[in-house]
């Protein structure tokens, strides 16, 4: 039987192919230790850096960290190099923000200059990352520091105390990341900008929520990407889980940077505490073809989440979340989002609309089944549809904007 998106469109067999290659498959392989890089206290970054230029000089090949904890500030790999961290080897991230240089990038729905991440990749089709080792942020330094600077400034923004994401993969088709841990990310854990074809198999994408939060270290961000597959991954962070963003402000829409993030499938995933399993903005322009099925939530506040900004043109439509089970605060959370609101100067609010939401064969037990407001005067909403779920709720919500189904 064809298996088919929210839309009717078959899921192409490519998100059936799911075997993960070995570092002897991945070219020439260029290990730490036997380049004169030894798991000491020391940054490696240069060192490291010119093994990855070394390797694509010479036609491509694998970065190898074996067993031992390397330090090192951001590295950028390049198109024919990847990554294999083996058994008991983790890549150490640098606490130091001086270790990350400041480049034109992607962050928060905009296109600016900010921080490196600790893994780059642009323009590396093929790029795989792979192996049972961690990939560790260290980001305890700088998740205090935001919390001390929060309690002078309340209205403290994540660009207030900079800080890098863990992994930024652009322009990149053809990605594969699996069996990786990944944790204590500064920021952002992994962020995926106008890919296509990326597949998350078999990863664990953790940060802290005791003694100290590690703020807005989502574990997934796809950022105007087409064809993508997340699955059999355990997330637990101190925000959103898997997010579709897109673009932000009055105008977003028009701008080339922005676009739409299509047929993504999120599948038999474990997601342990965060804000929301699967969260569509607050950086979203337009999404299609979102199927998220067979997961499993523990602590998490919200089964599905629609972010809305008054400031911004959005249109989320062909959404499905089926045979969730678990424990959550909402089942469904719809929210007017206006952290950052700021129409710059447009005189009406941009409209959006929200369409053909199904949730269905789902167990949940939850405080809120709906939370929702009463109305957005910027919104439309219609084709929600709820099938065949076993929702256990302490209240139903507010249910008047199902009216408008």
């Amino acid at each position: 039987m064809t298996e088919r998106f929210p839309d009717g469109t078959p899921i192409d067999p490519w998100f059936y192919q799911t075997d993960i290659p070995g570092p002897d498959s991945l070219g020439r392989q260029y290990v730490l230790t036997e380049n004169g890089i030894q798991p000491d206290e020391s940054v490696h970054t240069a060192e490291i850096q010119a093994m990855i230029d070394r390797a694509a000089e010479n036609g491509g090949g694998v970065l190898v960290v074996p067993a031992g904890v390397f330090r090192t500030g951001a590295l950028f790999f390049r198109p024919g190099v990847h990554l294999y961290v083996a058994e008991g080897g983790v890549l150490l991230g640098s606490d130091d923000i001086s270790d990350y240089p400041v480049i034109d990038t992607r962050i928060e729905g905009e296109s600016c200059r900010y921080f490196a991440a600790l893994i780059n990749a642009d323009h590396c089709d093929g790029f795989a990352m792979l192996g049972p080792g961690t990939i560790d942020g260290n980001g305890l330094r700088s998740w205090k520091a935001f919390w001390l600077r929060r309690s002078w400034n309340p209205a403290c923004t994540n660009k207030d105390e900079q800080r890098p994401r863990l992994v930024h993969i652009s322009n990149s088709n053809n990605v594969l990341v699996a069996g990786l841990t990944m944790q204590n990310s500064h920021f952002w854990t992994n962020h995926l900008y106008r890919c296509r074809y990326v597949k998350y198999i078999g990863c664990r994408i953790l940060s802290s929520f005791e003694p100290v939060k590690a703020p807005s270290t989502d574990a997934i961000d796809i950022d105007v990407c087409q064809d993508v597959l997340i699955r059999a991954c355990t997330m637990s962070v101190n925000d959103d889980a898997v997010v579709i963003k897109g673009g932000k402000g009055p105008w977003a829409d028009t701008l080339p940077e922005n676009g739409g993030s299509e047929r993504i499938l999120v599948e038999d995933c474990l997601f342990d505490r965060s804000h929301g399993c699967l969260t569509v903005g607050s950086e979203a322009v337009y999404c299609r073809n979102l199927l998220m099925r067979r997961v499993e939530a523990k602590n998490a506040s919200n089964l599905l989440w629609l972010k809305l900004r008054p400031d911004t043109p959005q249109h989320y439509t062909y959404i499905t979340v089926e045979e969730a089970k678990g424990t959550v605060r909402d089942f469904l959370h719809i929210h007017k989002w206006t952290q950052f609101y700021d129409l710059k100067g447009r005189t009406d609010l941009p409209p959006s609309r929200a369409e053909h939401v199904t949730m269905r064969r789902c167990e949940i037990v939850c405080d809120t089944k709906f939370n929702a407001p009463e109305q957005l005067e910027h919104c439309s909403f219609s084709d929600f549809a709820f099938e065949d779920n076993h929702v256990i709720a302490k209240a139903e919500g507010n249910t008047v904007w199902l009216q408008q189904s």
